[in-house]
């Protein structure tokens, strides 16, 4: 039996994650609490939904944890985009 760690999708999620920490970490120390966190939570909560979903045992459920995650990923990329409009990042392709 396969689980969210088979999943590609799982493993770019993580992947992903580890690159908006990296990313976050030169945003200014006011932005700590702020975009910064926000960020950080949306990026995790993608692969979390994912694995959350793929150990539900219904059809029903995966496909819910799998809307919620891809409500994260909207959330993070309008976030991505105000912190490059705001000068933090300009190398957004990355991620």
């Amino acid at each position: 039996m396969k689980t969210h760690k088979d999943l590609d999708i799982w493993r770019k999620g993580v992947d992903l994650a580890t690159e908006i920490y990296r990313l976050t970490k030169s945003f200014p120390e006011d932005e700590t609490y702020g975009l910064s966190a926000q960020m950080r939570r949306a990026a995790v909560s993608y692969p979390r939904n994912i694995a959350e979903g793929a150990a539900s045992n219904s059809k029903a459920d995966y496909i819910r944890f799998t809307y919620i995650a891809l409500g994260s990923l909207s959330k993070l990329e309008t976030q991505v985009l105000i912190s490059k409009n705001l000068g933090y990042t300009s190398d957004i392709e990355k991620c």
